[in-house]
């Protein structure tokens, strides 16, 4: 079975109001898209036979001859991946982009994207099988990298060495035969908040990614900004401080050399090399190693030295939303990738420097939350960006 897309801008339309709200009557759909009668039916057949659309029982009682509900047809499917650093998470969403199946394993991206995507394709293949699925109706890829968007391909990213230029795109789709799109994760991820979490209730809004890599996804209007060459939200690599430490880019005191993960390692070394972390001094002495999430654990049990440099970072990371927030105005700010048990105190070091140092018109009512999706978000929002592409009108 092959999977056509909508043919004008009204089966768009219909098509993105079944995705994001679900099931609803012909009255209900007619009503939210602004169509006749005639018009609404005329298309909503033409969905129906061309698969994309069915019927999914009686809808409520308005009086009258009672009229059944419609939904997206059962057999769209779509596939949403992100690739980070360490990790690959490949899902597959029915076309109101729930997850049906879901599979993450650890991945070395220096290896470089033809062994990653060999792997990706590999994990995609046998969840496919599980589900008895065939042919997908699309699918979204999340990368932590600069993206340009219209070619699919990674740019200079510091976090994927080997990969400038390759194009993912290409490669997925040449193996897939279907409908592929590539964005940066942080892009990714605001689509997954706009989708199915807080930032469904906001129009302009901004995504933060902590982790590895850092990045922003801008949602203004009720629509993801990329700007004029993709490089919209890119915050990671903005200077704070000419001398401070060397960035995975080449560069001194770039947020992510302050705020990201490996930073948070980084300072946790130089804290139990001074003598000032026992907690940290232990898990080290333990493994040979530290990771964010020994830091997370020392400063959720009170370890001073790790309370400091988390609030450090959080700090920094603040310095950056407070002109992002006085420049964009957005609805709220959402925190997503905080490390494991460190999100509240990051959180509250965020708030602190936002609110003070900016104007009330900016922040008066403004909320600065964490993700209530987790890492659900990526691949929600990978989905959710090819199923813009395949549910756009032509």
């Amino acid at each position: 079975m092959t999977y056509d897309g909508p043919e004008n801008a009204d089966q768009a339309r219909l098509l993105r109001l079944l995705r994001d709200d679900g099931p609803r009557s012909r009255v209900e759909l007619g009503d939210a898209a602004g169509l006749t009668r005639a018009r609404l039916v005329a298309e909503l057949d033409r969905l129906i036979a061309l698969r994309l659309v069915e019927t999914a029982g009686p809808a409520a009682s308005r009086g009258g001859r009672r009229s059944s509900l419609l939904r997206i047809a059962g057999g769209v499917r779509f596939a949403g991946i992100t690739i980070g650093p360490r990790e690959i998470d490949v899902a597959i969403t029915d076309g109101e982009l729930s997850v049906l199946a879901r599979h993450r394993e650890p991945v070395d991206v220096r290896l470089g994207p033809e062994p990653t995507i060999a792997r990706t394709l590999e994990l995609l293949g046998k969840i496919r099988a599980n589900l008895g699925l065939g042919r997908l109706t699309g699918v979204g890829v999340g990368l932590p990298a600069p993206v340009a968007f219209r070619e699919g391909a990674p740019i200079s990213p510091p976090a994927l060495p080997g990969w400038h230029g390759y194009g993912v795109r290409d490669a997925v789709a040449a193996e897939l035969g279907c409908p592929v799109l590539v964005d940066n994760d942080a892009n990714a991820m605001a689509l997954g908040e706009q989708h199915a979490g807080t930032g469904r209730a906001f129009d302009d809004f901004l995504y933060v990614k902590l982790g590895t890599a850092i990045g922003c996804g801008l949602v203004l209007g009720g629509t993801l900004h990329r700007g004029a060459t993709s490089g919209a939200g890119g915050i990671a690599h903005l200077r704070l401080d000419e001398e401070g430490p060397t960035c995975a880019c080449g560069e001194t005191g770039c947020l992510e050399a302050y705020s990201s993960d490996e930073a948070l390692v980084r300072e946790a070394l130089a804290a139990v090399d001074a003598g000032r972390s026992a907690a940290l001094a232990v898990g080290l002495a333990e493994t040979g190693a530290l990771t964010v999430a020994d830091v997370g654990r020392a400063a959720v049990v009170g370890d001073a030295a790790a309370q400091a440099l988390v609030r450090e970072a959080a700090r920094r990371l603040g310095r950056v939303l407070v002109g992002l927030v006085n420049f964009v105005n957005p609805g709220i700010v959402i925190i997503g990738g905080a490390p494991v048990g460190l999100g509240p105190t990051m959180l509250a070091e965020i708030r602190s420097v936002v609110y003070r140092r900016s104007p009330p018109l900016a922040t008066g009512s403004l909320p600065i939350v964490l993700s209530d999706l987790g890492d659900t978000a990526g691949v929600v929002g990978a989905a959710r960006l090819v199923s813009d592409g395949v549910y756009a009108a032509p």
